[in-house]
């Protein structure tokens, strides 16, 4: 089940006015919820395409070694080099 978290954040000077600009009647957003939200998915997103593509070169560099330089690696092997 999800939860919803209540954030405070201060903003002051070119980044209020920034905000202000982005959010009203005829801005892209009704309010500042709505811009924080698709701000926080976009960096996400964002994250996940960074991680996805980090893998796309690993396999990349992987299938074209050289068949008899593979070496066997664990489960555990593998996702402890994923995390560094």
């Amino acid at each position: 089940m999800s939860r919803t978290t209540t954030l405070t954040v201060r903003l002051g000077g070119t980044l209020s006015d920034f905000v202000s600009a982005n959010v009203g009647d005829d801005a892209s957003y009704e309010n500042v919820s709505e811009y924080i939200r698709d701000l926080i998915r976009r960096d996400k997103g964002r994250v996940e395409q960074e991680a996805f593509n980090r893998l796309k070169v690993e396999l990349t560099h992987a299938f074209a070694a050289p068949e008899d330089t593979y070496q066997p690696l664990s489960a555990a092997k593998v996702i402890a080099r994923s995390r560094t």
